[in-house]
C-alpha cells in the first residue's frame, strides 16, 4: 500500500509540473484597469470626480409633501389640498485657468389638486418643470436661475406667499463682479414676460416684448450676514389702439421700474442658526417685483385686488403707470438644534390714479403674516406645520368686484425630505 501511495503521489506532481511549464509558455491577458471614483472635497460634501475628467459632480434631490386647509368661501371651494413635489439636481463644477466652470440642472415635477394648489373640484395634474439650468464661468451667468433683482442668501424660512419677489427663477443673462472681502455687483438681462401684470379687459394689453428687463445690484456677504440693493427697469409695451384727429395709432411705450432693499442678519447670540431678514420694495409699472412674477391679481377668498403694471386712458391715448410698495420679514429660532420657528409677515399697498377709475381699477392693500414650527429629527428631514393669516382691505375708490375687506386663514402641513 505505501508503494501504490507513493507512485499516486508521485505521478499528481509529476503532472501538476509539466501543465506548469506549459502554461507559463502561453501568452498572459493583463486585467482591464480599474479606476475608482474619488471624491472632491474642494467644493464642499457630496461632490466626486467623474472618472476620467477633472470635473466634479453632486447628484441632490428632494422629495416634498404638502397638505393644506383653507378657509372656504363657498360649497364649491375646496377646503383641503394636496401637493407632491420631486426634485433631482446636477451640479457639476470645473476649475479652469478663467475661473470656475458651473453647470446646474435642476428638474421638478409637482402634482398639485384642491385650493389653492389647483383648480377647485379637479383631481390632481402633474406639472414637469425645468426649474434652473444655468451655466456660470467666471462672473458670466447664462441660464434660468434665480433673479438678481432678489438677495437669495436671506434667511426666509416660510412656506406660504409673502409679498415681495421672494426670488423666483428666471431666464437671465448677467454678470457679475467680484471686488472682494464679500462686495459683488451684478448686472443682468431678464425676461421681462415673466414679470408682466396686466391683461385686464378694457383697462390695458400688452405688445410684444421687444427689450427684456435690465436688473442691476450691489452686495455684500459676511460673517454677520448679507445686504443687497438693487433695482430694475421693465418695458410697457401697450396694444391698445385709439383714434384722435381721425387717425388710429397705438401710444408711446413707457417704462416702469423698481427698487429693493433686502437684509439678512445672523443672531448666533440668540442661539446657533437664529436670523432675521427684512425686504422692502417699491415699483412704478413694474407690479410684478413685488407680486413674485406675472399676476392679474391677488386676492383672499372672494376679494381680489387687480395688480396691473399700467392702465390706458382712451380719452387721452395715454398710459399711465401704477404704484406699489411693501415690507415684508421674518425672524427664525432654534429652540433646540432639531426645532426651529419662524415667524412672518409683509404688508403691501397698490395705488392707481385718479385716472384708473376709468378702468375699474381700486386703490387697496394686503396684509399677511403667520408662523411655522419644524422638527428635523434627522439631517435633512423637516416635519413641520404653518399657519398664515390674509387680509385684502380696499381703500378710496371702491369698485366692483371689491368690497368690504374681506380675509381668511390658511394652514400647512409639510414632510420634506432632501438629500
Amino acid at each position: 500500500m505505501k508503494l501504490v501511495k507513493s507512485l499516486l503521489l508521485g505521478s499528481a506532481a509529476g503532472l501538476a509540473a509539466v501543465a506548469g511549464a506549459h502554461a507559463a509558455d502561453l501568452p498572459a491577458k493583463k486585467a482591464a484597469p480599474v479606476e475608482y471614483v474619488r471624491v472632491c472635497s474642494t467644493y464642499g460634501a457630496g461632490f466626486f470626480y467623474i472618472p476620467g475628467t477633472e470635473t466634479c459632480l453632486r447628484v441632490s434631490g428632494r422629495v416634498r409633501a404638502d397638505y393644506l386647509f383653507g378657509q372656504a368661501f363657498s360649497r364649491a371651494s375646496d377646503t383641503v389640498g394636496f401637493r407632491t413635489r420631486g426634485r433631482i439636481q446636477l451640479d457639476a463644477r470645473t476649475a479652469t485657468a478663467y475661473g470656475l466652470l458651473r453647470s446646474v440642472v435642476r428638474f421638478e415635477i409637482t402634482r398639485s389638486s384642491g385650493t389653492p394648489f389647483g383648480n377647485t373640484g379637479t383631481v390632481g395634474s402633474s406639472s414637469p418643470n425645468v426649474a434652473e439650468a444655468f451655466v456660470q464661468f467666471g462672473g458670466l451667468t447664462a441660464g434660468r436661475v434665480t433673479s438678481f433683482f432678489d438677495n437669495g442668501d436671506l434667511p426666509t424660512g416660510h412656506m406660504g406667499t409673502l409679498r415681495f419677489s421672494d426670488a423666483p427663477d428666471v431666464d437671465l443673462l448677467a454678470y457679475t463682479f467680484s471686488f472682494g472681502n464679500g462686495f459683488s455687483a451684478t448686472l443682468s438681462l431678464e425676461d421681462g414676460l415673466e414679470r408682466r401684470n396686466g391683461a385686464v379687459a378694457g383697462a390695458f394689453s400688452y405688445g410684444g416684448q421687444r427689450v427684456p428687463d435690465v436688473v442691476g445690484n450691489v452686495k455684500y456677504t459676511g460673517t454677520w450676514g448679507t445686504a443687497q440693493l438693487s433695482a430694475a427697469v421693465h418695458q410697457i409695451r401697450s396694444a391698445n389702439l385709439f383714434t384722435t384727429a381721425g387717425f388710429a395709432q397705438f401710444p408711446d411705450t413707457e417704462y416702469g421700474f423698481a427698487v429693493t432693499g433686502q437684509v439678512g442678519i445672523n443672531l448666533p447670540m440668540l442661539a446657533p442658526g437664529d436670523a432675521a431678514w427684512l425686504a422692502a420694495t417699491y415699483a412704478n409699472g413694474a407690479l410684478g417685483y413685488i407680486t413674485g412674477g406675472a399676476n392679474n391679481s391677488i386676492g383672499v377668498g372672494t376679494l381680489s385686488g387687480p395688480t396691473v403694471d399700467a392702465f390706458f386712458n382712451p380719452a387721452t391715448g395715454n398710459v399711465s403707470k401704477s404704484n406699489a410698495w411693501s415690507v415684508a420679514g421674518g425672524f427664525r429660532h432654534y429652540w433646540t438644534p432639531q426645532i426651529r420657528q419662524n415667524v412672518f409677515g409683509s404688508y403691501a399697498r397698490f395705488d392707481y390714479s385718479a385716472a384708473a377709475n376709468i378702468a375699474g381699477l381700486p386703490d387697496f392693500n394686503e396684509w399677511r403674516v403667520g408662523t411655522n414650527v419644524f422638527w428635523s429629527p434627522v439631517s435633512g428631514l423637516d416635519m413641520g406645520v404653518e399657519v398664515l393669516y390674509a387680509k385684502v382691505d380696499p381703500r378710496n375708490r371702491v369698485v366692483l368686484p371689491l368690497g368690504a375687506s374681506q380675509s381668511s386663514w390658511e394652514g400647512r402641513l409639510r414632510v420634506q425630505r432632501d438629500f
